[in-house]
């Protein structure tokens, strides 16, 4: 059975009670929330995973990071660098989105080292074995796309971003007014020129039901993939991404229905004055499921920097109730990573996700802040380093001596309070 319908059952599995207790939350607690879709655990039923991870209402806000090959640079051994350097760095999650070289090897090499769940984009595989063997990503058939996910999800895939919420109702939306940028997701892009070239509906919406039947042969977790996101601020909150937000809410329904987990991808590019409204139309119309955010970038004109709009904009989306946040490195929009750009990533994702959890009123986030700030106070530098998002930073600023404040001295003004006040 899936996770889903232990729950509904009423039975705590080990995942769940794993999860409670990472979490420090009780175990029913966790059940409840897999049992209502408002929680996920992504890990397929086939697979070990060292570090689970629930991803929801109540939980601690996750973080995910990108690795993955492409036709020009296909160096899988480069790869496992960043994937060690991400986890490293305190992702809960990877996505291999891999689009060249040895697909199939770096998959099997992600889900091997990784300790953590992983992810994937089968409509990837599925176009460019289409461009390999007929010449044309269009020529792929639908028996292509679904023979992609059951190979990854046989393989031991924890969750898959698969376009389904993109018909002909949205497209037309799309054509109707126009956008800036009209599709920014490599998926959305795929599924829009094979459907427009081939005047043929999305097999994905189609025939969602067989989707399901895979995913809950495996316990997958189904992450509705945002084919129609914006990739502009301009184009935020538009006719088509609502359109396509309504979609995810049905395929939501029935996913919770055939009891596979399920959670859904949100947009790039959001404006911050429209943050909070994406994240409550989302909830509103997906029934509570876990969101998924890719980015939020705050502005377009960071390049080089986009890791600081995306936490920007990742922290009030997480604050208005996003679950999930996926990583925006410096070299977004410019190139692929390197595990430099990987590791700015992580850890910009996650200081924007501990804030957000200081404002959701978490009290594991409050209780680290607090650890940080008495360890402040008292000068006890290897506490400050053990409550510090990067430990590693305390390697080139080493504290002062005698317990001394590394920038201020005898003159620090938070020691000089505390000895006035008796707290040290």
């Amino acid at each position: 059975m899936t996770q889903v319908l232990e729950a509904r059952a009423g039975r705590i599995t080990a995942e769940m009670e794993a999860v409670a207790q990472t979490e420090g939350l009780t175990p029913e607690f966790i059940r409840a929330g897999v049992a209502s879709g408002k929680i996920v655990i992504p890990k397929n039923r086939g697979r070990e995973i060292k570090s689970l991870c629930g991803i929801g209402e109540g939980l601690r806000i996750k973080v995910n990071a990108l690795i993955g090959t492409s036709s020009d640079r296909d160096l899988i051994l480069d790869e496992e660098k960043k994937l060690a350097v991400a986890v490293a760095a305190g992702c809960d999650s990877v996505m291999d989105l891999s689009t060249g070289g040895d697909i199939d090897g770096m998959r099997r090499q992600t889900l091997a080292r990784a300790g953590v769940p992983v992810g994937s984009v089968p409509i990837y595989q599925a176009a460019v074995t289409a461009l390999e063997k007929r010449g044309a990503m269009v020529s792929m058939t639908g028996q292509d796309m679904f023979d992609a996910i059951e190979k990854q999800a046989a393989g031991g895939v924890d969750f898959m971003a698969i376009h389904c919420a993109l018909n002909f109702d949205v497209i037309k939306r799309l054509q109707a007014r126009g956008r800036v940028t009209d599709v920014v997701s490599r998926g959305g892009a795929f599924l829009t020129g094979w459907m427009l070239h081939n005047n043929r509906e999305n097999p994905l919406y189609q025939q969602f039901d067989r989707l399901l039947e895979i995913l809950k042969k495996y316990d997958v977790t189904l992450s509705l993939g945002d084919a129609i996101r914006p990739g502009s601020t301009a184009d935020s909150l538009d006719g088509a991404q609502l359109q396509g937000l309504i979609v995810a809410g049905e395929l939501v329904a029935r996913a919770h229905a055939a009891g596979v987990q399920v959670m859904v991808e949100g947009p790039g590019h959001v404006p911050m004055h429209h943050v909070e409204s994406t994240m409550l139309l989302q909830k509103r119309l997906c029934d509570g499921a876990p969101y998924f955010i890719l980015g939020t970038l705050a502005t377009d004109v960071a390049p080089g920097y986009d890791h600081i709009t995306s936490a920007i904009g990742g922290a009030i989306a997480g604050a208005a109730g996003a679950d999930f946040l996926c990583y925006v490195t410096p070299a977004e929009h410019l190139g692929l990573p390197t595990s430099d750009d990987v590791r700015d990533g992580v850890m910009a994702a996650r200081i924007a996700a501990h804030a957000a959890d200081l404002a959701r009123g978490s009290r594991v986030a409050w209780e680290k802040d607090m650890k940080m700030a008495r360890a402040r106070v008292s000068g006890n530098a290897a506490a400050q380093a053990a409550s510090s998002v990067d430990p590693r930073v305390w390697e080139n600023h080493p504290p002062g001596g005698d317990g001394k404040c590394a920038v201020c001295g005898d003159g620090c003004a938070a020691r000089i309070a505390a000895e006035y006040f008796g707290i040290i």
